[in-house]
């Protein structure tokens, strides 16, 4: 082999293991490349020095005829060497048997006084090239199988080793097995994120479907349940005829719009269960808006149907103008916080509801006037997997780049406070 072909090798080889490493198997595809473009430029200097040395050659015209095979196998392997795919085994055999040859036709054609003396194989540094290309292909174990096949060949080519050549082989060795390590440790890390990838992916539709439940399902259960018991009691002291006019409750909830979000629960639990999308769920009577998601939205307008008797909206008198998804997500965000007021904070509680349209973010306060709760038992309950507000709340307006931000104590009720950029959103 080359006098300083190991050495070449295995700087040129130690440049793409680094940068493997650093950039993962994101930069396989331009390893590949690089190892392409080494074999051109390893063919370059090849002939180069065997221009100026051909004339003490024994057999200058098999020295010829070799490059020009070597010539024309280099230009048309080199799309093949630039990607994993195209480079196959029989190409990387081609490739070794090609240096081989050509490291055995060096002590055939050269004179033995050169040899001696050290002189470079007729491939030189170009067989550095197979070396990497078997050890980007399968690791170092092919690597190590390539560069011995070439140390072997080099011993032969030279009649014995020699202290250039054992040298040579054991850089050749080194670099190629290196460098076969750390694309295998690549590989396996890469391996490792993508599962960790799939994991948080899993995870963040997995919170995202339980928010759905939560806020649609469970919340049109409890709703029913609370009208359900209205009903009961207004028929049992009115005879069973007081509790209903026309279709409504004694309080005015109308029984078709409970039958109608009964029935907008039942499609959402059968899409959930055939992995089929979810229906769109809007705030109760958001009007005509919640029809076209994809333009901005007023978060006032989809606000005000959570204002009530209890329950009073102050917003800015002009419309309050978010991208229809992030206006959506802070909106049913903000119900999930008015319907833990409606469950948690007492019959008589009453709750105010703040929105301030800033230049750079949209704040919204939802306030309470109910008992509170002492500061560890939301995470009490996050524990017991009451997972309304940490989701509902804090998971819809993370996800927009936003902060929640809860304060309560005994006996001064709650106060939630979302935040969302309108850059992020």
């Amino acid at each position: 082999m080359a006098g300083g072909a190991g050495t070449d090798g295995a700087r040129a080889g130690g440049a793409v293991g680094g940068t493997l490493a650093a950039g993962g198997m994101s930069v396989e595809l331009p390893l590949w490349k690089a190892i392409s473009y080494f074999r051109v430029l390893a063919l370059c200097y090849a002939l180069l020095r065997y221009f100026n040395s051909y004339l003490h050659f024994l057999h200058p015209v098999a020295g010829w005829i070799y490059f020009g095979a070597l010539i024309l196998w280099t230009l048309a392997s080199t799309r093949a060497f630039s990607n994993p795919q195209r480079c196959t085994w029989y190409v990387l055999g081609f490739d070794l048997a090609l240096a081989v040859t050509g490291i055995v036709l060096s002590g055939l054609t050269d004179a033995p006084a050169r040899i001696s003396h050290g002189a470079p194989t007729l491939p030189t540094i170009w067989a550095a090239g197979t070396v990497l290309g078997f050890a980007a292909k399968g690791g170092w174990r092919p690597a190590a199988a390539s560069g011995a096949v070439i140390g072997v060949a080099n011993i032969l080519g030279h009649g014995g080793p020699t202290g250039d050549n054992v040298h040579n082989i054991v850089l050749l060795l080194v670099a190629g097995c290196a460098i076969g390590y750390v694309i295998e440790l690549a590989r396996a890390s890469e391996a490792t994120l993508t599962r960790a990838l799939q994991v948080e992916a899993a995870t963040r539709e997995r919170e995202r479907l339980s928010r759905d439940i939560h806020d649609g399902v469970l919340q049109v259960l409890a709703l029913v349940q609370r009208r359900g018991a209205e009903l009961g009691s207004g028929a049992k002291g009115s005879g069973g005829t007081g509790s209903s006019v026309n279709g409504r409750s004694a309080d005015g909830t109308d029984f078709a719009e409970l039958g109608r979000l009964a029935g907008e629960q039942e499609r959402a639990l059968r899409a959930l269960m055939t992995g089929g999308p979810l229906p769109a769920q809007r705030p109760p009577e958001a009007g005509a808006e919640a029809l076209d998601p994809a333009g901005p939205r007023d978060l006032t307008a989809l606000l005000r149907p959570y204002a009530g008797e209890r329950i009073t909206l102050s917003a800015p008198g002009t419309p309050v103008l978010l991208p229809g998804p992030a206006a959506g997500e802070l909106a049913a965000a903000v119900g999930a916080a008015v319907d833990n007021v409606r469950r948690h904070a007492g019959e008589g509680a009453r709750a105010w509801i703040l929105v301030e349209d800033e230049p750079e973010a949209v704040t919204v306060s939802i306030r309470d006037d109910g008992p509170g709760f002492a500061p560890g038992r939301l995470g009490e309950a996050e524990r017991a997997g009451r997972l309304g507000v940490s989701q509902s709340i804090r998971g819809r307006v993370v996800d927009l780049g936003g902060t929640a931000e809860l304060y309560s104590a005994p006996g001064e009720g709650v106060e939630v406070e979302l935040r969302v950029p309108r850059k992020a959103s």
